[in-house]
């Protein structure tokens, strides 16, 4: 009991302070969870990709190895939500919803600084690859789920050309493969605000869920919780035994796996009009229960 105590005020708590922070600013002072989110997105995460790869001591292997375990994880978590939506007896447009909710977790502003915080530097190296193979995903099947294939293919791609962070994974990888060295003057920057990230992530989480309001279908939003924190952990511990995968990587892919449902999809849904209430109602609620699940995976994991 110690153990997990001290798991969870090491490395869970100090997600949730700041969180609370942000919660209160956007609660008392308006503050605009939009802008500080532009911010992230397009400032500080392409930093934060570009230097994590760099420094990282991932092989070209284990990266392509990240990519394949991001994208297994997702259709596993397809299948399931596919079998529970049937034997709920789900409409499609519940059953999107429900896919668009149980596929995709919170690997960005909850996740990452996780894995920092318990794993450290070489966890998040390898959980950045994971994070960033997931946000393309939530970019095109997640909107392709909320559209119910109202969404072009073109279209879908166009917002993955849009991702930021997608040019600072291509620079590192031009840096890696011809070896030069970034200058100084260069670096530097990219380096700060590549240390500004997690927190300022972590913000924004709080910012988003103060946004959060009660589901019309509580039990719905109860079921799809329980798949996204008690059966995403499982299939994650599996599929890395089953590619014999250890170590700094196996704790980023499960712990990633593992986290609650993404605030990305939140955006998904009022922009399409699928359920933003259900999805709100699922985010806000995994993110508080996480820890019940998260402070006895990662005491396993170490």
């Amino acid at each position: 009991m110690n153990d997990l105590f001290s798991v969870f005020a090491s490395d869970l708590l100090p997600i949730f302070v700041i969180a609370g922070a942000g919660f209160a600013l956007a609660r008392w002072l308006n503050a605009s969870a939009t802008t500080l989110t532009h911010v992230v997105f397009y400032a500080l995460l392409p930093c934060f990709a570009f230097h994590l790869l760099i420094t990282s001591v991932a092989t070209g292997r284990e990266f392509g190895q990240m990519v394949l375990l991001a994208v297994l994880v997702m259709l596993a978590m397809a299948a399931v939500g596919a079998l529970l939506s049937l034997a709920l007896r789900l409409t499609r447009a519940e059953s999107t919803v429900f896919l668009l909710v149980v596929m995709f977790s919170n690997g960005g502003n909850y996740g990452l600084p996780v894995v920092s915080f318990a794993f450290g530097e070489e966890a998040l190296s390898y959980g950045t690859v994971f994070f960033l193979t997931g946000s393309v995903l939530t970019n095109t099947v997640g909107a392709f789920l909320a559209a119910a294939g109202r969404r072009s293919l073109r279209t879908a791609a166009t917002s993955v050309l849009k991702m930021p962070a997608i040019y600072g994974m291509a620079a590192a990888a031009v840096v890696l493969a011809t070896g030069i060295s970034v200058p100084t003057p260069l670096l530097r920057p990219i380096t700060m605000l590549s240390d500004a990230a997690l927190p300022l992530m972590i913000l924004v989480l709080g910012m988003q869920l103060e946004r959060a309001s009660a589901p019309k279908r509580p039990a719905l939003v109860a079921a799809a919780v329980c798949v996204s924190l008690l059966v995403a952990p499982l299939v994650a511990l599996g599929l890395t035994s089953m590619f014999d995968v250890t170590g700094a990587a196996r704790q980023a892919v499960v712990v990633l796996s593992s986290m609650p449902v993404a605030v990305a999809t939140t955006i998904l849904a009022v922009e399409f009009d699928a359920s933003p209430d259900f999805v709100t109602g699922a985010v806000f609620l995994s993110t508080v229960l996480s820890p019940i699940t998260l402070t006895p995976l990662i005491a396993y994991l170490r």
